[in-house]
């Protein structure tokens, strides 16, 4: 990301997140006549503690070198998290590129194609763009979505099946946007990155409003509750492990629970499938 990238997206990242935090949050008054979203530029400015001129050249690109304490002031008036206080600090300084960078082709590790088929629960290996890169066949019995080839962005805006899938679609799709925002860091130039955020802002309003809000999320697991068309509802963990630039997603269950028997008959009827794994 060039520098001029970097004051861009970081005017941008201000205005998003300044835009969500009301007057009655930051402590001032709110009126009746506000004719902005959100909090003014000048009064994240006193807020912050800086002159409303130097914000304004913060949002308009205009400043390169923002200090660690203006940062530090900005994440608190604007009520980021720590996930995100991390990003506001990593836009504020880019780091420079003579040239565009060409990222390699994602490869799943051979071990990993072997790791996916000893395990009993369902695997997959994702890349940067959530693309499905490998599953075992418990994963295919989990949800087809988690197919080689399947993007599990586009999946979970553009199936229909998948709102039926999720307990809490809504949580679901933010929660993903954030992490894939995270994910993209500052390669949102990536050829694959424009073109998967290029088509679901084409194809999805619901993709449009939360991308522009500009959410962070961190890359970790977490719980998830999703009711499955033959096995019924499963409260499964989530756990993601980096391995040489692609990712390894693991769900499984508590011991003893009823979703660990479920989980368990899932995969007797994936066991009658031919292939352990899935590969594409």
């Amino acid at each position: 990301m060039s520098a001029d990238d970097g004051t861009r997206r970081l005017g941008a990242y201000l205005r998003a997140r300044r835009a969500l935090v009301t007057p009655e949050q930051a402590g001032i008054p709110g009126g009746a006549n506000r004719r902005v979203a959100g909090l003014r530029r000048e009064e994240v400015a006193l807020l912050a503690g800086i002159s409303a001129d130097y914000y304004l050249r913060l949002e308009q690109g205009r400043d390169r070198n923002p200090s660690a304490q203006v940062l530090d002031a900005l994440a608190r008036v604007l009520r980021l998290d720590d996930v995100e206080a991390a990003y506001l600090r990593d836009l504020a300084v880019p780091q420079p590129r003579s040239r565009p960078r060409r990222r390699p082709p994602e490869r799943v590790p051979e071990r990993l194609h072997h790791l996916l088929a000893a395990l009993d629960v369902p695997a997959f290996v994702e890349g940067r763009a959530f693309d499905v890169l490998a599953a075992n066949s418990l994963a295919a019995a989990f949800s087809p979505r988690l197919r080689p080839g399947e993007n599990r962005l586009r999946s979970l805006l553009l199936d229909p099946e998948e709102r039926a899938f999720h307990a809490d679609w809504d949580a679901a799709v933010a929660g993903f946007l954030g992490a894939f925002r995270q994910s993209v860091g500052d390669d949102a130039d990536d050829p694959r990155i424009i073109e998967l955020v290029g088509e679901l802002s084409l194809a999805s309003a619901r993709f449009r409003s939360l991308w522009a809000r500009q959410d962070v999320r961190p890359l970790t697991g977490g719980t998830t509750v999703v009711h499955h068309p033959v096995v019924g509802e499963l409260t499964l963990h989530r756990d993601k492990l980096p391995v040489e630039g692609v990712v390894l997603v693991v769900y499984y269950a508590d011991a003893g629970s009823p979703s660990a028997e479920r989980l368990r008959l899932l995969g007797a009827l994936a066991a009658q499938d031919s292939g352990e794994v899935v590969s594409g």
